[in-house]
This record gives C-alpha cells, structure tokens and sequence, in this order.
C-alpha cells in the first residue's frame, strides 16, 4: 500500500513539475516577427476623424449618429483591386435587440465587392471567437466562403498567452483536441444553444486578435481605416472613433495585416502591394501606424512629452495599464490640463458588470486632482480608445485605434492597431473632434453624454485590490 501511495506522490510531483515548466515557457513566448510595429511617420493624405455616438437629447429622446461603417462600405464599393478587412468581432452574437445588423451588412458589402469585380482579391481577417473555437457556426463566415471572399482565420495561438497560468496548462492537457459544433452541453456564454467544454477551455486563454483595420485601393492610391468599432450586432449602438487617411501610410497598415494573414496561413498575403521607402521629412498632418507593443511605447512618449500648459483630454473604454496611469498622473503633477472620459463598465451585451477596471482606474486619477467623467451610456458601451494633446506650440497629436488602455492590449499579447496623428491645432478634423469632447464634458447641448465622477466612484479597497491582482496577472478579460 505504502508502494502505491509513493508512486502516486511521484507522479504528481512530475505533473506539477510538467505544469510549472509549461507555465513558464508559455510567459517566455515572445510575439512574432512582424508585429509590435512602429511604421514610419508618413503624409496623413485626405484625413478623416469619424465618431459613432448614441446620447440622450435635452428632450430625453435618444438619438445615435454614425459614421464608420458607412464610410467602410461605401470605401469597400469603390475598390477595384484589393479589399482587405480585419475584424475582431464580426458575428450577431447576444444581437437580439441589436440598432443595426452590422455583420451582414458587412458580410453584404464584401460579396457585393467580389461579385462586381471577381478576380480582385477580397480578404476577410478575423479572431476565432467569431467561431467560439470551432464550437459554433459562424453564418456570416460560411456565406463569405461561398461567394469566394478569403477568410483568414488568426492563428492566435502563435501568440503570448495574456492567461500563462492556464496556457500552461491549456498546452498540456487540451490544445490537441480540437472543438466541434455538436455534442455541446454547456451554455452558449454568449448566446442560444449549447457548446462544448472545450470551448470554455479554449475561452480561459485569453488571446485574440483585437485589430479593427480596413484597407483598399482608393483612386490612384491606397487609403486605410483604423478603427475601435467592431462589425458586432450587439455593439452597433457602442460610441466608437476611427481615422482614416490615404497615401503611403495605407500601405504600411496593408504591411502590418500582410504579417497577420502569413502567420494564419494565407500564402496569398505575399504578392500585397508593398510599401515605400520613407522620406526624409513629412508635413504636417503626419501619421504613423502602430501595432501591439509599439502603442504603448508612444503612448508614453506622448505622455511624458507633454509640459506645464498643455491639454490631454481622452476617451477610454478600458484604463488599467499601470505605466500609462503612472504617466497620467506625473503628467498632471507637471501642470498639463488632463481630462478623462471614461467607460463606467456596467453594461456588456444586457449582463450589468461590476465596474473594474474604470472605476479603481479613475479612483487613482481623481486622487491625483485629474478630472474624470463617465460616458452617459444607455445599455451601449463608450468603446472609444483614443488621447489627444494639445500642445502650447499650436500641434495637436491623436493617438487613436484598437488598442485599450490595458495589460492585454499594450503589452505584446493581443493584436492591436492604432494610430498617431500629428497635425496642427486648426486643422478641421481636429477642431471638430475637439469640440465633439467639450460637447461630450459640458452637455452644452443640453443633452446627457457624461455624468459627474460621483456617478461611479468606487473607493471599495476590495475591488481596487481585485483590479491590481487581475491586471497584474492577466487573469481578466480586459
């Protein structure tokens, strides 16, 4: 008996052994070739700064206001030679209720596109959440591949785990097994229907590709879009931003999605237009594609650079990243002007959250005499991720895109795409972007589009203590 009971001692000794090796080599998995890029700063040719918004009127009426996916698929109408599309969600998952049918609408526009031009190339790049793992059918997807639209599915396990603790595991026990759209007996986490045990487990990893890009060729050039909004059903009332410019820039994101669609697998990506060499100097507007890491990383230059007089105002859905808090608050310390609007994280999809990370987040910023409001939402989320400084010397520089504020999203983990824009303070995409904010932190239409600090504040030590644990860890969805 005592026999026994050693031998089982050993071999659990070696399983965890095995476990801890796991962990570890999965926290030492570094992101690919090709990403974490820091394009070269390049002409912003025929800027845009496009918002989506829902608000309540002085009327208590509500009212919402788009612009990106109209100008996405009228951009798609009009290509003749390549279109190419990242998406994280794109799927009307929990979409019952949704303001708009956004994945077939873009479903729509991409066949219509290979349909009027059938030998151009028309990529679909996106996450396998969209799929839950190969634990649903994606209809969307299926009716893409029907019409000869490329779907590239992200190979995301090529990616550094945000969860190490369970990739570890996750690569001893269960990566092997694959998934399946029938036999599932657990409940569909966001929607009708059952799905495997697998799906959960494939879930718990934690990574995705979190891009939202849109690049064709546009009269006798290239233009792209960069984006916080998703092609997603449920979130089609979610205020959003994007950006979108033409010229060399449009090809350097094309580069950034080429490393995407070659590490998935799709051989094709090779024979993309390529970018050209960068000039010497540019003028102003300027702008710079960045992936992953490389946000962060201007990010803080942006914030450190800034100087007693200047402004940083923000919208944010997801705050948590401690260097960029850091930052924040030394900024404020300087005698720059910092206003934050931030998400409430409440709402997500009709499930009511419990408010972490914004709300510890902005407990640290107002501490600190930085002034925060939330996003007046109405079951929608304020899913915008961007910052702007302006500058005592008339330059005003955006940093706007995918990209939250976060662990997961700036520290080489998830894929990310944002944008830097420096352009002067008059510019007329600027002055309405600005005036869109004080419109948005004084309500000086008489509508409801943010609520004072005191709406949220959460000065509980036990979910501030949860936030640090869950941000340090990267055992969290944001």
């Amino acid at each position: 008996m005592l026999s026994i009971f050693s031998a089982l001692r050993r071999s659990a000794l070696v399983l965890l052994l095995l476990v801890i090796l796991s962990v570890v080599l999965s926290s030492c998995q570094s992101m690919p070739a090709g990403f974490s890029v820091s394009a070269p700063l390049r002409p912003a040719e025929r800027l845009q700064i496009l918002s989506d918004q829902s608000f309540t009127t002085a009327q208590g009426q509500q009212k919402v206001e788009q612009e990106i996916f109209d100008q996405a698929f009228a951009l798609i109408a009009q290509a003749q030679q390549l279109v190419v599309v990242d998406m994280f969600l794109f799927n009307r998952f929990a979409g019952e209720d949704s303001y708009r049918p956004l994945a077939q609408q873009l479903t729509d526009s991409l066949i219509a596109a290979k349909q009027r031009q059938p030998g151009m190339p028309v990529v679909m790049i996106t996450d396998p959440f969209n799929t839950l793992y190969g634990g649903v059918r994606a209809p969307e997807l299926q009716q893409l591949r029907a019409a000869g639209v490329e779907v590239v599915m992200t190979d995301v396990d090529q990616l550094p785990p945000s969860n190490p603790a369970w990739s570890g595991i996750w690569r001893l026990c269960c990566s092997y097994l694959g998934n399946s759209t029938e036999g599932g007996w657990l409940p569909n986490p966001v929607g009708e229907g059952k799905v495997t045990l697998r799906t959960y487990l494939h879930l718990a990893n934690f990574r995705a590709n979190h891009r939202k890009t849109l690049i064709v060729d546009y009269a006798d050039g290239w233009r792209g879009l960069v984006t916080s909004a998703n092609p997603h059903d449920a979130s089609s009332r979610h205020h959003n931003s994007a950006i979108v410019f033409s010229g060399p820039a449009a090809l350097d994101l094309l580069q950034t999605e080429r490393a995407v669609a070659l590490l998935s697998g799709h051989a094709a990506a090779v024979d993309w237009p390529q970018a050209p060499e960068a000039t010497a100097s540019v003028g102003l507007p300027g702008v710079q594609v960045l992936t992953e890491g490389a946000i962060e990383r201007s990010l803080l230059e942006l914030l450190n650079s800034a100087q007693r007089g200047d402004r940083l105002d923000m919208e944010m859905f997801y705050l948590a990243s401690r260097p960029v808090i850091a930052a924040l608050i030394a900024a404020q310390r300087r005698g720059v002007e910092v206003r934050a609007i931030l998400d409430a994280n409440r709402d997500a999809f009709g499930r009511e959250k419990n408010g972490i990370p914004n709300r510890q987040a902005a407990w640290d910023l107002h501490q600190h005499g930085i002034a925060v409001r939330w996003c007046g939402t109405d079951g929608e989320q304020c899913h915008r991720k961007w910052v702007r400084l302006e500058r005592r010397d008339g330059t005003t520089e955006v940093i706007s895109g995918s990209a939250n504020f976060t662990r997961r999203n700036l520290h080489d983990l998830n894929l990310e795409t944002s944008v830097r824009l420096i352009t002067q303070a008059d510019n007329s995409e600027i002055s309405a972007m600005r005036a869109g904010f004080e419109r948005a932190w004084n309500n000086s239409d008489g509508g409801e589009h943010s609520l004072p600090y005191s709406a949220f504040a959460d000065h509980s030590y036990w979910r501030y203590g949860l936030y640090r644990f869950m941000e340090a860890s990267g055992l969290s969805t944001f």
